[in-house]
């Protein structure tokens, strides 16, 4: 596997080796110790998830506190997402800034982000399956969130906002300047 890192510290872009012939490909999704290896993370996978979504559902911008925060590993089985991490670690030096990658069933690529971010994600094709890994268990109390259209973190979904479907909490979070945030 190849890794990309990005201009955010920790947040890495991988994109796996894919053996392909006349009958179709062969991917190694997920391998622990080459994980180790190649990426310098140790981290433990304890749950994994799946979402579907239909053109211009935006899941976002989602974490969870500390003590139950969360590092994912993300990738797209069908479909087209673009795919954000915002650093919400205060003392960081890229603080409030964002980096984004598209995933596709066709680029096989995967998100890694470290604990300290806010995710979320925009449906650019007609359907989209999602999935990810996270090294801790979901904890509803532990709940933070950053409003998708926060002008401060000023991101650029690839679509515009009249198509953008969000779920009614999505339509309820505060700007980062009023979040809750990793100190």
């Amino acid at each position: 596997m190849s890794v990309i890192k990005t201009d955010i510290e920790g947040v890495l872009i991988i994109e796996p080796k894919i053996f392909g012939d006349h009958r179709g490909y062969f991917f190694e999704s997920f391998n622990a110790e080459r994980f180790r290896t190649e990426t310098g993370v140790d981290v433990d996978f304890v749950q994994d998830n799946e979402s579907f979504s239909s053109y211009g559902v935006l899941r976002g911008l989602h974490y969870q506190l500390p003590p139950y925060a969360q590092s994912k590993l993300v990738r797209v089985v069908k479909g087209r997402v673009l795919d954000v991490a915002v650093d919400i670690r205060k003392s960081s030096p890229t603080f409030g800034r964002y980096v984004a990658v598209e995933l596709t069933e066709d680029n096989h690529r995967q998100f890694f982000l470290p604990r300290g971010m806010a995710h979320g994600f925009v449906v650019l094709s007609q359907q989209a399956i999602f999935q990810y890994k996270c090294d801790n268990y979901y904890h509803p109390e532990a709940e933070g969130a950053i409003a998708w259209n926060d002008p401060q973190i000023g991101i650029e979904w690839g679509i515009v906002a009249e198509d953008i479907i969000l779920s009614e909490k999505d339509t309820k979070h505060p700007m980062l300047a009023d979040a809750k945030l990793f100190e």
